[in-house]
């Protein structure tokens, strides 16, 4: 079995987390960065919402055409300007939060959702809440929590001093409520998260957990078409 998985990312941190997952044999990733469209979308008024789904719907079919047989999309502002319908080109689309947000759904009571990036919060909510209700499953109780100062240091690529931030909000958020789950919302949070489950005994909820599961179907499915 041979398949490729066509990975889009707005950050190229994203690439390290994709290819370490474990994934069935056979199967490979292409990685595709595109940091302009979300800039372009802060900075060129006349870019419409409109422009940016365009855009996404004519990235992913040059993957597509690519050669991939699946594609994945790393990016919450990416997945919210997809509308599927407009694809010409029909291939199975993974978005890395609806795993995520399955397992925030199995979740009662409180929660704490950790963001450094301000611009994924309204996405990621609205897309959470969405999620909840399709699956007619009740509205998760969620407070956001973001960390702007932090989504400058991993776009200028320091990485230990984005760690850092993230760890010491996330042993606040543990100290203060030590039995309300928390997760955090961004690939690049994993490393922190992770960190912070080893030091604290505690499991802290993240996207590429639940990922491994859905990849490892997604490929069994196509391995048998």
């Amino acid at each position: 079995m041979k398949l490729k998985i066509a990975c889009l990312h707005a950050h190229e941190s994203n690439i390290a987390y994709i290819d370490g997952l474990r994934v069935p044999d056979g199967l490979s990733w292409a990685h595709y960065v595109d940091p302009g469209l979300i800039a372009r979308m802060g900075a060129d008024e006349s870019f419409t919402e409109d422009h940016a789904r365009a855009h996404v719907v004519r990235q992913l079919e040059w993957m597509a055409k690519a050669g991939a047989d699946a594609i994945l999309i790393t990016c919450t502002n990416y997945i919210a300007l997809l509308d599927e319908s407009q694809l010409a080109v029909k291939l199975p689309i993974l978005k890395i939060d609806e795993p995520f947000f399955e397992e925030i759904c199995r979740r009662t009571g409180p929660q704490a959702l950790l963001f450094t990036n301000p611009a994924t919060v309204a996405g990621t909510m609205s897309r959470l809440y969405d999620y909840a209700e399709r699956g007619n499953r009740g509205r998760p109780q969620i407070e956001t929590v973001v960390l702007p100062e932090a989504f400058g240091l991993i776009m200028r690529g320091e990485k230990g001093a984005y760690q850092d931030v993230v760890q010491a909000e996330l042993d606040r958020l543990l100290d203060a409520e030590p039995a309300r789950p928390v997760s955090v919302a961004q690939l690049s949070m994993v490393d922190a998260a992770e960190q912070a489950e080893a030091a604290r005994g505690v499991t802290i909820g993240h996207p590429l957990r639940p990922l491994a599961s859905v990849v490892e179907a997604l490929a069994r499915e196509l391995g048998g078409r």
